[in-house]
């Protein structure tokens, strides 16, 4: 079991992390983040990704989609940035930002999806 901090903390640690958010889609209020490095403002990043989510969310609606979502992934030029609501928590997500050069997708997926399970708030 892991708490917000714990959690962001060990995304941190996942080659080419370069930030991290654990955020309310619902609220738009973030949790908590870490990172950034100059490159990506946090705050900005948790609030563009839960309209991200709620758009996803109210298209599935929409067309009578049921089942949750597994990630998003926005990939660009130099960045991926993936996307996990969280299973146990109905209305929280983890947003994961990653260099391209230096991160592996299938590895960041399954890190990811193992701090997901595990995170308690």
């Amino acid at each position: 079991m892991a708490d917000v901090k714990k959690t962001l903390d060990e995304l941190m640690k996942i080659d080419g992390a370069i930030g991290a958010v654990v955020a309310d889609w619902e609220s738009g209020m973030a949790l908590g983040n870490v990172g950034g490095q100059g490159r990506l403002d946090m705050e900005m990043a948790a609030a563009g990704n839960c309209q991200v989510v709620k758009a996803k969310m109210s298209t599935m609606k929409s067309l009578g989609i049921n089942g949750g979502i597994q990630d998003i992934l926005i990939t660009l030029d130099d960045q991926m940035h993936l996307i996990r609501p969280s299973k146990q928590h109905s209305s929280l997500f983890i947003y994961l930002a990653v260099d391209k050069a230096k991160g592996n997708l299938a590895m960041a997926r399954m890190k990811l999806q193992t701090l997901e399970s595990e995170l308690r708030i």
